[in-house]
């Protein structure tokens, strides 16, 4: 009965894999790694062994063994049923069942199952049961980071190893990292077959070492260059305490009674513990455990605390804590860093409160009603304070704020003072000109202009002369020294981080020549149909004998002499016109005829108008012109008068509508069929179509 159960159950086995083999017994199985992934551009070694199970024929290692990977075909049992037995290089030794492979240039293709086909003598089957499934991937395998030693612990000596997967041994990656560069690569085979390629470093602990980066990059080389993935792992060191100082508040001396706090702070892995100290003449005597020590003095002394956890322990320099009989002197806060006019800021006095229901009365010479309040402390210490709010100015700068705290004490109070001086910057203030000697001077004589400012920073100094070309820069410095050759006006501008201040037009006359008038145009840039107001002024030195002005413009444009801010007089005459493009490159002149004994001077200023327009007499043309022949170069050119110019596009009437053909002044193109078509000029104005050309092929 036993041995009709047996049978039943290899019966039955023999069908469940005659069915996942397509109703073939598979009698050799292989062993490979599972699952098993190749680097896209890399190699791909296999290792893998086989077992052979007798069937009408035995497996026998003396006879020629061949064998081949067929992938995902329909045709696994047949070496030579159009099987390509180069799609791999069985490298192991067949009869010893040594199917160990090497895949050349993997790519994405070649990714899925691959079955093993052993041909000996008459003894013919595939793997058909367990085939070698192959997975490609595009990106490498971060490498891995090992640190030896668990825990880790200044003077601790550990060993750091960055490893990474290995699927081409032939051809291993390249490890860096930002430990020791000279670290010896080494590429090991591991039990299963495969291999792994690693760096190691040796170190020894230290507190500097907790919270260091390790990072570790594996180049793998690929066809056509590299892969490179990086992996990265934080230390985290234990060490015994460091840095631990002690530090008190109040600081300096305190009055008995008041309440001073002391504060230990250490750097250590783990947190430290902390314990307080008091010399004393009978050695030093615990007087807390914790962070804070908070007590009310009644004598001076001298304290200090030791930091402690696990690995050690470290003492703190000694403070003292001393005690005085005046009182305080208040402090006195300005937020906002640099003072700046115009910037809001917030003054605060605040004063010591060692007694909160008795505190100090603050007065300063700031607003009177300011509030006073007192506040508590996140050290449970108080602090009594007045606050303003005020917007600065430069006349704020070198204002003396004085602070007083009056404390009430038995018997009366005491009073202490404090005292800041502001410095706020502003910008240029007052900014003249001033001219030595004055009044018309005769040509060649020196004069000397001089330029004053109020500023904070001081104030650089840039002379300029106005001229028909705009004004232009003469000379830096606060003062310009000339000998004169022709009369002009001059203005001097102030500069400091803040801004700049424009100083009043001083005149330097010369007795021999007039001054040339000045033509202003309103509206910034011209463009066509703009309408602008054209002003042709002369300075008027005598407004009881002003220039007669006359221009190329509407010869009937009304006179007048106008008194200036700075008590000056200036003569001009205006015209209004709205701008086309005919107006673009017109040069307006215009003179003016001073009176003077015995006949008159004249003086002239041209400006020549610069005016933008859309696109005008928008045209294209075509060379060769008439017909031309299937296959043969034409060339059509567009052209527009336009400012600023235009660009162009051209367009090819269809059945479908105008089609965008090109963008460019020119359009070079083989004829293949006759056609339509037009181009459009565009400026930032307007755009202008051409007229259409049409040609037959």
């Amino acid at each position: 009965m036993l041995q009709l159960n047996w049978r039943l159950w290899i019966k039955n086995f023999l069908c469940i894999y005659a069915n996942s083999c397509g109703g073939n017994i598979p009698f050799i199985t292989i062993t490979t790694p599972k699952p098993t992934a190749a680097l896209s551009g890399s190699c791909l070694n296999v290792p893998c062994s086989f077992t052979a199970a007798p069937g009408s024929k035995v497996f026998d290692s003396i006879q020629e063994t061949r064998g081949a990977w067929i992938k995902n075909g329909n045709y696994i049992y047949n070496i030579n049923n159009g099987v390509d037995t180069n799609l791999v290089n069985i490298t192991g030794n067949l009869s010893q069942k040594n199917c160990t492979s090497l895949f050349s240039n993997i790519n994405k293709s070649q990714a899925g199952e691959y079955f093993l086909r052993i041909e000996n003598g008459g003894y013919k089957t595939t793997a058909c049961s367990d085939p070698l499934q192959i997975t490609v991937e595009d990106s490498p395998w971060s490498p891995s980071i090992n640190i030896s030693g668990g825990d880790l612990k200044e003077h601790q000596s550990v060993t750091i190893t960055c490893s990474a997967l290995t699927p081409c041994p032939h051809s291993p990656p390249e490890l860096t990292w930002n430990l020791q560069q000279d670290s010896h690569r080494q590429t090991e085979k591991n039990t299963d077959g495969t291999f792994t390629t690693k760096i190691q470093e040796n170190i020894t602990l230290s507190d500097t070492h907790d919270g260091y980066n390790i990072r570790c990059s594996a180049r793998y080389p690929v066809n056509g260059g590299n892969k490179t993935a990086e992996t990265a792992v934080t230390l985290s060191v234990s060490y015994a305490p460091r840095n631990t100082s002690a530090s008190i508040r109040p600081s300096g001396l305190v009055s008995a009674g008041s309440w001073v706090e002391l504060n230990c702070s250490s750097r250590a892995k783990p947190p430290s513990s902390f314990t307080w100290f008091r010399n004393s003449k009978h050695g030093a005597i615990n007087v807390s455990v914790g962070h804070i020590y908070s007590f009310s003095v009644t004598e001076g002394g001298e304290f200090y605390c030791v930091a402690t956890n696990d690995l050690g322990n470290e003492t703190s320099s000694r403070i003292c804590v001393g005690v005085k009989d005046s009182p305080w002197s208040p402090s006195i806060n300005i937020s906002g860093g640099d003072l700046k006019e115009h910037q809001s800021v917030t003054i605060t006095c605040s004063a010591l409160t060692p007694c909160p229901h008795s505190p100090p009365e603050l007065t300063w010479n700031l607003q009177q009603d300011s509030h006073r309040q007192t506040e508590k402390n996140t050290d449970g210490t108080f602090t009594t304070k007045i606050q303003e709010n005020i917007t600065l100015s430069d006349t704020h700068d070198g204002y003396n704020i004085r602070c007083s705290a009056r404390y009430p004490v038995n018997g009366g109070n005491k009073t202490a003072e404090t005292a800041v001086t502001l410095s706020v910057s502003y910008a240029p203030r007052n900014t003249s000109a001033s001219i030595s000697p004055s009044g018309l001077v005769s040509a060649g004589s020196w004069v000397e202009l001089n330029c004053s400012s109020r500023a904070k920073p001081h104030a650089s100094f840039t002379w300029f002369r106005n001229s028909k070309h705009g004004a232009i820069n003469v000379s830096v410095g606060q003062i310009y020294s000339f000998s004169v050759t022709e009369g002009g006006e001059f203005y001097c501008v102030a500069t400091n981080d803040l801004g700049n201040e424009t100083s009043s037009r001083i005149c330097v006359g010369v007795k021999d020549s007039p001054w040339s008038p000045s033509i202003n145009i309103s509206g910034g840039d011209l463009k066509e149909h703009q309408s602008v107001t054209i002003t042709c002024s002369a300075l008027t030195p005598c407004p009881h004998s002003p220039p007669e002005l006359t221009w190329n413009l509407q010869q009937d444009s009304h006179r007048q002499t106008e008194k200036n801010t700075d008590g000056t007089f200036t003569t001009k005459i205006q015209e209004n016109i709205t701008l086309s493009d005919t107006h673009d490159g017109y040069n307006i002149r215009c003179s003016a005829r001073y009176p003077v004994n015995g006949g008159n001077k004249t003086a002239e200023t041209a400006v020549t108008l610069s005016v933008s327009y859309a696109p005008r007499n928008t045209s294209a043309s075509i060379s060769p012109s008439g017909l031309v022949s299937s296959g043969s170069w034409v060339e059509l050119n567009c052209s527009s008068r336009a400012k600023p110019p235009a660009s162009f596009t051209w367009f090819r009437n269809s059945k479908h509508g105008a089609i965008n053909v090109s963008v460019g002044q020119v359009y070079s193109f083989s004829v293949t069929e006759g056609g339509e078509f037009y181009c459009v000029a565009t400026n930032d104005l307007d755009h202008q179509r051409s007229s259409f050309i049409t040609f037959v092929s």
